[in-house]
């Protein structure tokens, strides 16, 4: 398993589009990927899990992955919140 804290940085946190982008990213890997946010677990490539987590600009989430390509996987999504910010901005 691996595992990364992350904060949401892009202004509207995760919304219907950046959390579609989560899923379509999650999707694209083998391993099993999870977010976490107040000790309350969702799958990634689930939209209504990832939207349930109500994540606002500034708050702390965990991304964790567990497989072959589990580290990828954190990563990209990692990137995505901190470095692409969902490609809003």
């Amino acid at each position: 398993m691996y595992q990364k804290k992350t904060k949401i940085k892009n202004s509207l946190g995760i919304h219907a589009r950046p959390a579609s982008m989560i899923v379509k990213l999650a999707s694209k890997f083998e391993s099993k990927v999870e977010l976490e946010k107040d000790n309350i677990d969702v799958n990634a490539k689930s939209i209504m899990g990832v939207l349930m987590l109500a994540s606002e600009k500034g708050q702390e989430i965990v991304v964790r992955a567990c497989g072959e390509d589990e580290k990828e996987a954190v990563k990209a999504i990692v990137e995505l919140i901190e470095k692409r910010k969902f490609d809003e901005e």
